[in-house]
């Protein structure tokens, strides 16, 4: 609530969310967009794309990735860009966190 004086005489009111100046401030994301969720940075930042582009789920890529056995990154990048016609960027970036969560274990 937000109290003013007019004359004598106080009045109170409520102010929207928006401008309510004692509310704690919205998380804002790139370029001033309200974000609900975290902003996801690296590679994992192409997932939403690459399931929009190729029509399958990370998961499913990943265990394509699996599949190939010790091939090295390089190897797996072309791989995915000669047998299933993806884009350097997003071949580069499955490959990189499939191997980052092997590599935790």
């Amino acid at each position: 609530m937000t109290a003013l004086t007019f004359g004598s005489a106080p009045f109170s009111f409520a102010l929207p969310a928006f401008l309510d100046f004692d509310a704690p401030p919205p998380n804002l994301g790139t370029g001033g967009r309200i974000m609900s969720e975290p902003v996801i940075k690296g590679p994992a930042s192409y997932f939403p794309s690459i399931e929009k582009t190729y029509g399958r789920p990370i998961s499913e890529w990943q265990a394509m990735i699996r599949a190939q056995g010790d091939r090295k990154h390089m190897e797996l990048v072309q791989w995915l860009k000669d047998q299933h016609q993806m884009g350097h960027g997003h071949a580069n970036a499955l490959v990189a966190h499939t191997l980052a969560e092997d590599r935790k274990g």
